[in-house]
């Protein structure tokens, strides 16, 4: 076998094990942060399950879907008014 082509076979192992690290660095930050958004969008459904409860005698109702469950889960109280001025 070649010398460079040794050194470029080296190279595409050590690129490779970089990449590897880089993502597993990556997706241990990022479970944290999904679990973190999955447990706040939950929590934003049961808020939105409670307006709608509350509100339904006022004439408010936000519709309980994914897209609202994980604005409210994400941005808390501003993301009910935002999503209840979005509404109409």
């Amino acid at each position: 076998m070649d010398t460079g082509m040794e050194v470029i076979i080296f190279l595409a192992y050590a690129a490779g094990l970089l990449i590897i690290f880089l993502l597993a660095r990556f997706f241990a930050f990022s479970g944290r942060f999904l679990l973190k958004i999955v447990i706040n969008s939950f929590c934003g459904g049961i808020v939105l399950i409670v307006i709608n409860l509350i509100g339904t005698g006022f004439g408010i109702h936000l519709p309980v879907n994914i897209c609202t469950g994980f604005g409210i889960g994400t941005l808390g109280v501003p993301g009910i008014v935002l999503l209840y001025l979005i509404s109409g």
